[in-house]
């Protein structure tokens, strides 16, 4: 399979030749200027959900010079307009398109490149989706809704040798304070680390309201279920506690998916479990309510708040180890520039979608065993609680059709 700046280049190579019969003007953009690489070297790049978090990836990206942004999406049009707008200016042109239905960019064959940040209900649909059109993949954080899902978005990338990164900067960003001591062998033998108060998502109750003329509220809807337009109910603040989609378990986990995406990705990363996944998880009530201790194979733990422990507290036997070399991003500009240098050399990135998705099984083993106030076992292999009915029919939720899996 050839990489997709290959491609791009020669879709661009065929358009400029099928011109030449007709008059044309190559820009000094186009071919290239100082720094800039000219349009046959950069990677194509569109945006699907440009709320809140899509803005600031949109931005991320156009500030980059191996890239040419060409297309965005989003269920609201003020949003898309507002986007289109952004990168136009850039430009100084009006090529950027807006879209309402992400099908329209992903079927695009000159598009390499997809950053997601819709609501989490709708990521896997799109990342598998996004990965069987040829599109890599950068796909914020919390990557997935259920147990399920993440299985799937894995086999995506590797099926179709995709590049698929997660978006949680802070995994390496900002917690490094506790990665590089960790790794360093300051603590010895590592035994545990502990993460405090990430609260589960809710039932939504909120009354219905006319909906707007500036929303596609059945796409946003899309594989959750119908429920009445609620200004309140979609609303992509970062809010985890109420009057968000984050809030609200038909959408969103709460803060212990949301949060949770980087709390326990950074501490899986500290205590280097990051490539593993936990065999059980403990539950317990203490002093501050209940509690988990994640059990993984190589004997490490990570609890949800300890009642004895700090946030992000370490456990280690004291004993100096020697130290580990710690990864770090590829290429230039922090997780985005991590995630291009790895489109264009076909590498894993930082937050390759397998550690990804390890770091979300912690939230939902999580997320279940605080539901069903109880222990649980997970077999990593078969992907499934351990001779547990109950708990198995928490591993995925039905979807309206047509957006099912």
């Amino acid at each position: 399979m050839a990489t997709r700046p290959d491609a791009t280049r020669r879709r661009f190579l065929k358009a400029a030749g099928a011109a030449i019969a007709a008059p044309y003007v190559i820009t000094s953009t186009a071919l290239g200027a100082g720094n800039v690489p000219p349009a046959s070297d950069r990677i194509v790049v569109a945006g699907i959900g440009i709320g809140n978090m899509g803005r600031g990836d949109q931005v991320a990206f156009l500030r980059r010079n191996d890239v040419q942004y060409v297309a965005v999406c989003d269920v609201r049009a003020s949003f898309r307009n507002e986007a289109k707008a952004k990168a136009d200016a850039h430009y100084g042109n009006r090529d950027c398109q807006s879209y309402n239905d992400y099908r329209e960019i992903l079927q695009r064959p000159d598009i390499d490149v997809v950053h997601i940040a819709t609501p989490d209900h709708w990521h896997t649909i799109m990342v598998t989706e996004a990965c069987r059109e040829g599109k890599d993949v950068y796909c914020q954080k919390p990557e997935t809704l259920t147990l399920r899902e993440g299985p799937l978005m894995i086999d995506a990338a590797r099926r179709y040798a995709r590049v698929v990164s997660g978006g949680s900067q802070r995994v390496l960003e900002d917690y490094r304070r506790i990665v590089d001591p960790c790794w360093g062998g300051r603590y010895g033998n590592i035994e545990s680390i502990n993460v405090l108060k990430l609260d589960i998502s809710k039932r939504c109750n909120l009354p219905a309201e006319p909906v707007p003329d500036d929303i596609d509220w059945e796409m946003w809807l899309g594989p959750a279920p119908w429920a009445p337009y609620n200004a309140a109910r979609c609303d992509g603040n970062f809010s985890t506690v109420e009057n968000s989609w984050r809030s609200y378990d038909d959408y969103s986990g709460g803060a212990i998916t949301d949060w949770g995406a980087h709390h326990f990705g950074g501490a899986t990363f500290a205590i280097d479990v990051r490539e593993l996944q936990p065999i059980a998880v403990d539950y317990g009530e203490g002093s501050r309510g209940p509690y988990l201790t994640f059990r993984y194979p190589n004997g490490r733990q990570l609890h949800h708040n300890h009642p004895e422990m700090a946030h992000l507290q370490v456990v280690g036997d004291g004993h100096v180890q020697t130290a580990k070399r710690v990864p770090r991003y590829k290429g230039q500009g922090g997780i985005y520039g991590d995630f291009i240098e790895c489109v264009k050399t076909r590498e894993r990135p930082f937050r390759d979608i397998e550690l990804a998705i390890n770091t979300m099984v912690v939230c939902h083993l999580g997320t279940a065993a605080y539901k069903l106030r109880r222990s649980l076992k997970w077999d990593v292999a078969a992907q499934r609680f351990t001779d547990d009915a109950e708990a198995n029919r928490l591993l995925d939720r039905a979807r309206r059709e047509p957006w099912i899996l």
